[in-house]
C-alpha cells in the first residue's frame, strides 16, 4: 500500500515536467491524474469481488504485478496518449490492490488488535503521501519524470515475493459470481461522466459530444441500479445503504478525496508554475501537510478504541475544510508560506480521517463481504478524485477564461488555455499587459476552487457526524447479520 500510494503523490510533483516534456495539454494532465483514478474506480468492486471468490492475497499479488508493468510502460512513454493508456492499466493493478489490502488487515485482527492495526494503515497512508512528493521531486529533479516509475519496478517485485510468502491467504465460505454486467455499466458510467467534465469547456458545454456524454452516463448509471436491484449476486449491495453509518463513511471517503487529494493538481501547478519552484523544493512545501497526517494517523488509530468514529468524522474532514478555506488567502504578491496555516490544520485533519475511514469501511459490512466493504469504499474515494480533479478543472478553466476576458479586450490565441496548464509565465509572448492579466485570472480562480473544496470538506464532516453510528457496525468473527443477506461464516483463514 505504501508504494501504491507513494506512486500516486510522487506524480502531482512531475506533473508540470511531463507537461513539457510530452507537449501535454492542460486536459492531458488531468487525465494523468483521472486515467488512473477513473480506472481504479471501475474496478474496484470487481477486484473485491474477484478476492473474495479467488483468494484475496492471490489478486493483491497479481494486481501488484500488473501495477508494477504498467509502471515500467508509464516511464518509456513517449506521448500523453500512451502515458495516459499505461496509466490505466496502472489503475486495473492498483483496483486489485486497494480492494483488498483492508480486508487482508480485518481477517488478522480482532477487537482493540484491529484499531491498532487499522491505525498503523492510516500511518503507512500518511507516510507514502509524506515521501511522496519529496521524493518525487528529488527524482525528477536528478533524473527525469520518466523514473518517478521506474522507481516502482524493483521494489514492486520485492513486494510481490513479500506478499506471496508472508500474507495468508483468505477468501469468502461462499463467494458469489462476478458481477460483469454490473461492472460493465458501471465503468461506462464513470468514464461518460469523467469525459464530459475534462472535455466541457474544450468542447463546449451545449456541445452534442458533451450533452450526449452526461446523458450517457445518467442513463447507465440508472441501467446499474437496476441490474444491482434484480442481481441474485449483486457487486454493489444497496441494501448495505439501509444503514447510516455505512452512507456516512463513503459520503466522508468522497468528500476528502474530491475536496482534498484532488486539490493537490492545482497547488502543485500553483507552487511550480506561479511561484517558479523547482519539482523538489515545491516536495519540500508539501510536507508540512503531509508530514502531519503521517504523525496524527497513528494517535487516531489508538484512539478508535475510546472515540467514536464519526467524531473523528466530523473533526477530522473539518479540520480539512478549515485548511483549505485557509489557503484561499493568496495573492499575486503571496509566498508559499501563505499556504502553511491550511496545510498544517488540513494534514492534522487528513491523519484524523484515514483511519477511522479504513474502520468503518469493514466494520459496517459482515466479514464475508469485507472485500465488498473496503472496495465500495475505495470506489467512493477514487471517484471523488476522478470526479473532483475534472469538476474542479472545468470550473477552474472557465474562471480563467472569464477573468481573462474581463482583464482584456482581445485575450490573445490559446493564452487561457496555456495559464490553465503551464502558469501565468505561459502567457509572455502576449506582452506585460497580457502577462499581469494571466497571473490575476490564474490567483483568482485558484482561489475559487480552493474554495469550493473546502466546502466540500466541510459539507462530508457534517454528514459523516450526523449519520455514522456504532450500533450499525457488525462484530466480525461472530455470525453475519441478516439484514443485509450476508452468509453467517466468518472469513476462512
Amino acid at each position: 500500500m505504501f508504494m501504491l500510494l507513494l506512486d500516486i503523490t510522487i506524480v502531482n510533483v512531475a506533473l508540470p515536467d511531463i507537461q513539457r516534456s510530452l507537449h501535454a495539454s492542460f486536459s492531458d494532465l488531468q487525465w494523468v491524474v483521472d486515467a488512473y483514478s477513473l480506472s481504479l474506480a471501475s474496478l474496484l468492486l470487481t477486484a473485491g469481488s474477484l478476492g473474495d471468490r479467488l483468494g484475496r492475497r492471490r489478486v493483491f499479488a497479481a494486481g501488484f504485478a500488473i501495477f508494477t508493468l504498467a509502471s515500467l510502460l508509464c516511464g518509456l512513454a513517449g506521448s500523453p496518449t500512451f502515458l495516459n493508456l499505461m496509466r490505466v492499466l496502472q489503475g486495473v493493478g492498483g483496483s486489485a490492490m486497494f480492494a483488498t489490502t483492508l480486508a487482508l488487515i480485518a481477517q488478522e485482527f480482532q477487537g482493540p488488535e484491529r484499531a491498532t492495526a487499522f491505525g498503523i494503515w492510516g500511518a503507512t497512508v500518511g507516510g507514502a503521501v509524506a515521501v511522496g512528493p519529496l521524493v518525487g521531486g528529488a527524482l525528477t529533479d536528478a533524473f527525469g519524470w520518466e523514473w518517478i516509475f521506474f522507481v516502482n519496478v524493483p521494489i514492486g517485485i520485492a513486494a510481490v515475493a513479500l506478499t506471496l510468502s508472508k500474507v495468508a491467504e483468505s477468501r469468502a465460505p461462499d463467494a458469489e459470481p462476478v458481477d460483469w454486467p454490473g461492472a460493465a455499466t458501471f465503468s461506462a458510467a464513470l468514464f461518460l461522466l469523467v469525459f464530459a467534465l475534462v472535455r466541457g469547456n474544450p468542447e463546449g458545454w451545449s456541445s452534442l459530444v458533451i450533452v450526449g456524454s452526461l446523458i450517457g452516463s445518467v442513463l447507465l448509471l440508472l441501467l446499474f441500479t437496476a441490474i444491482q436491484l434484480r442481481s441474485d449476486h449483486p457487486m454493489f449491495e444497496l441494501a448495505l445503504f439501509r444503514k447510516p453509518a455505512f452512507v456516512g463513511v463513503s459520503i466522508v471517503a468522497f468528500c476528502l478525496s474530491a475536496g482534498m487529494f484532488s486539490m493537490f493538481l492545482y497547488l502543485t501547478i500553483y507552487i511550480q508554475d506561479v511561484l517558479n519552484f523547482s519539482p523538489l523544493q515545491a516536495g519540500v512545501r508539501f510536507l508540512p501537510i503531509t508530514l502531519l497526517s503521517f504523525f496524527v494517523a497513528p494517535v487516531a488509530g489508538q484512539l478508535l478504541n475510546r472515540i467514536e468514529a464519526r467524531v473523528f468524522f466530523g473533526v477530522g474532514l473539518g479540520c480539512v475544510g478549515v485548511g483549505l478555506l485557509l489557503m484561499r488567502g493568496v495573492s499575486v504578491d503571496s509566498t508559499w508560506t501563505t499556504l502553511l496555516a491550511g496545510f498544517l490544520i488540513a494534514g492534522a485533519g487528513i491523519g484524523m480521517t484515514n483511519p477511522a475511514i479504513a474502520s468503518i469501511a469493514v466494520g459496517v459490512v459482515p466479514a464475508a463481504k469485507a472485500g465488498m466493504g473496503s472496495g465500495i469504499n475505495n470506489t467512493f474515494r477514487q471517484v471523488g478524485i476522478a470526479t473532483g480533479v475534472a469538476g474542479l478543472g472545468a470550473i477552474f478553466q472557465s474562471s480563467i477564461q472569464s477573468r481573462l476576458s474581463d482583464h482584456l479586450q482581445q485575450v490573445p490565441d490559446g493564452l487561457s488555455q496555456s495559464v490553465a496548464s503551464a502558469g501565468p509565465s505561459a502567457a509572455s509572448g502576449g506582452g506585460p499587459q497580457a502577462v499581469d492579466a494571466a497571473r490575476d485570472a490564474f490567483i483568482g480562480s485558484f482561489n475559487e476552487i480552493l474554495l469550493i473544496g473546502g466546502l466540500i470538506a466541510l459539507a462530508g464532516a457534517a454528514l459523516g457526524l450526523l449519520l455514522t453510528r456504532e450500533k450499525d457496525l457488525v462484530p466480525h468473527g461472530a455470525p453475519a447479520q441478516a439484514s443485509v443477506g450476508e452468509a453467517e461464516e466468518p472469513v476462512a483463514a
